[in-house]
Parts: C-alpha cells; structure tokens; sequence
C-alpha cells in the first residue's frame, strides 16, 4: 500500500461510533476522502452535511455518502455497522444480529477491494474479526479489530493517575477477548522498566489496589453506556491511530484483535495481542512473556471466542494466507 496521499477511507456503519470516527478523522487531516456507508441513506446524508460544514475549520477533505461498492480503492475500509450494546447487555447478545450485519457486508467488501484492509469496530469484535477474515478470504494481516485497544488506554490512564505519572509512560496491557473476560497482563506491565508490582512497594502503595484499578478500567465501559448511552469518543480516537500507524508505516503496537495461527498456543481464533501495525497491516504479533495464571485466562478467552464463532456459524473455508 502506498501510504502518501491522496487516501481514502470508507466507514460502514453511520451511527455513533461511525459519525464519531468520521469526525476525528477529519479533524486528524490523514485522509483526502471519506465515504460514509449506511443502510439508512438519511443519517450517513445528515452526518456528510454536518462533516462538511466542519472542513473550514480542518484540512480540505472531500467527504461524501456511499454504498458498498464506494469502498473499492480504500486504503481501509473500517466496520462500525451493527447494533450497540444496551445497559445491561453482554456483548455476546449482540451476536445473533451483528454477525448477520457481518456477512451481508464483508464479502462484497473483499470483492470490491481485495487490496485494502479491514478494521472492525463492531461488537463482539473478537468473533466478528474472525469472520470478517473468514468471508473475506483476504490474507490474516489485512483483516484486524480494534479489540482491548481502548481498554488498554483506559487501563495506562488509571495506572497513570494512581502513579501520578504520564500515561504515555506506562506500559501495560489488556489482553484476550474485549469484554468481561479480558486480562491485565501484570507480568509484563512496567513504568519506565520498573515492574508495576514493585511501584506499589517503593511507593507505599497497596499491590491490592491494582485489582481494584483493573475493575475500572474491564467495568467502565459498561458505566459510560449507563451514563449516556454509548461509548464512541475513544473508540474513534483509536480507530484514528491505528489507521495512522497504516497509512503512515508508523509501526506502533496496539493490543488490536488479531487472527492467531499458534501464537501464544491458539489457533483460529482472533484475540487481542500486542501487534505491531504498519503500512500492509498485521506487520507482526509480539510474543509478551506471560504468568502462568495469564496463559490460562488467554486460553479461557480463546475458548470464549470460539463459542462465538460456532454460534455465528462462521464457517466459509477460507485458505489462510500471512
């Protein structure tokens, strides 16, 4: 892929987090076009309208309403169709009617665009990453999710404020499947090289804490979606970077959900793990050293997944290709 402009972006999926992806894209100045994919041709028409009016005050875009056809010639092509999760609702309820959403929309994506790369945005997104690869046929690298991407920034920002450090300066993880059953890989999680475990203890800090702050960060999306709804700031904020990492051959690592074959000891199965991401996608998956408490909740999340998977009936062959 050549990463220079003029880029196009095609988002399928007009609703908040689409709408929200749209905006900070814009505003990110990475793309020369965005098409804006929905089967309710009024709101994708509306939030255009409303973009467009935005472009004033970003770099000059050309941003216009589509259909599935539109998405050929995109460097990538991001998923947010399908419902969102209700107060209350797991994320495998929504299962029955996203993976349906999944399998009218990503064969004639891969037909038209063989070339370009798919984000899944949409819940469960392990399971539906899984089958966007599957329907597709499309080589494992062009076809990831944003997985436990977010979580993991919720969870350094949490680390952050209890440390009172930056962020930027933590290095920790969630790992697994997005939602309740994911993990915070602590074997691995550091500030500066400093082991976290051993943070607590030169700063008089409870290690008890720890749990308590990983509470936060798996339970918060859940209290956003009481609160008002949704959660779609960070979401796009994410979906913004990693479309970055691509277009620019950043090679930044996000924990994003990615189709294993062996590594960490699981197969087809698409799980969050530290992966780097550049200009053709999955550019490669960092082995993190795990507890042997992890390696059982990874294997948990693995069999998690590949319930959905049956459950959704993903079972077009594809031929996997690196």
């Amino acid at each position: 892929m050549n990463p220079i402009h003029p880029v196009k972006i095609a988002i399928v999926g007009a609703g908040t987090v689409g709408a929200s992806f749209a905006y900070t894209l814009l505003l990110s100045g990475l793309a020369a076009e965005i098409v804006l994919i929905d089967k309710d041709r009024a709101r994708a028409t509306g939030e255009v309208m409303d973009l467009n009016y935005a472009v004033p005050f970003a770099r000059q875009t050309e941003i216009r309403t589509g259909d599935l056809r539109d998405t050929a010639d995109a460097a990538i092509t991001v998923i947010c169709a399908g419902l969102r999760q209700k107060p209350g609702q797991s994320e495998m309820d929504l299962l029955a009617h996203n993976s349906r959403v999944i399998k009218e929309i990503v064969p004639e994506i891969a037909e038209q665009n063989p070339e370009g790369i798919i984000l899944v945005a949409t819940n469960p997104v392990d399971v539906l990453t899984y089958g966007a690869w599957k329907l597709s046929g499309l080589p494992r690298r062009q076809v990831l999710g944003v997985g436990t991407a977010t979580d993991s920034a919720r969870f350094r920002y949490l680390l952050g404020s209890h440390f009172h450090v930056d962020p930027h300066s933590v290095h920790a993880y969630v790992m697994g499947s997005h939602g309740a059953m994911e993990f915070p890989a602590w074997s691995s999680a550091n500030i500066a090289g400093v082991p976290i475990r051993e943070m607590c203890g030169a700063h008089s800090f409870k290690s008890s804490v720890l749990d308590e702050i990983f509470n936060q960060t798996r339970e918060a999306n859940d209290g956003i979606i009481d609160y008002k709804g949704s959660s779609c700031y960070a979401i796009a904020a994410a979906l913004t970077r990693i479309v970055a990492s691509i277009l620019r051959n950043e090679k930044r690592v996000f924990t994003v959900s990615t189709v294993l074959q062996r590594e960490y000891g699981v197969s087809e199965v698409a799980l969050s793990v530290p992966t780097v991401i550049a200009a053709r996608g999955v550019e490669r998956i960092l082995h993190v050293g795990l507890s042997d408490q992890e390696v059982g909740e990874f294997l948990i999340c693995g069999r998690e997944v590949q319930q959905g998977i049956e459950q959704a009936e993903f079972v077009v062959h594809a031929e996997m290709r690196s």
